[in-house]
């Protein structure tokens, strides 16, 4: 088991190519911080903070994704939005894993 299962436990997940094709009515979260989401982010993405993330006030979605730098906050992220009964994925290797893929980023 990884330093970040013993953090966050067990948290569905996806990869970057499923986040990347996602169906329509999901919703993806990136919980970076505003000078990381201004570098570059999921085309579509909504933008939510980790510090700021509250399940009550997000849009509606059938299930969420959650993407992060590389994992770790949006694995906890996750495990926020599934404790509260939220069909949510976290997202495995953030935006790292997803420039690495080469999948399109904007800036905005």
């Amino acid at each position: 088991m990884g330093i970040l299962s013993r953090i966050t436990g067990h948290v569905p997940a996806i990869d970057v190519a499923a986040a990347h094709d996602r169906p329509l009515g999901v919703l993806l979260i990136d919980v970076r911080e505003p000078n990381e989401w201004a570098a570059g982010h999921a085309p579509g993405a909504y933008h939510r903070p980790l510090g700021e993330l509250d399940p009550a006030k997000l849009p509606a979605a059938d299930a969420i994704y959650v993407i992060c730098q590389s994992g770790g906050r949006s694995a906890r992220a996750t495990r926020l939005l599934t404790d509260v009964g939220i069909d949510a994925h976290n997202v495995t290797g953030g935006m790292t894993a997803w420039n690495k893929a080469g999948l399109p980023v904007e800036h905005r």
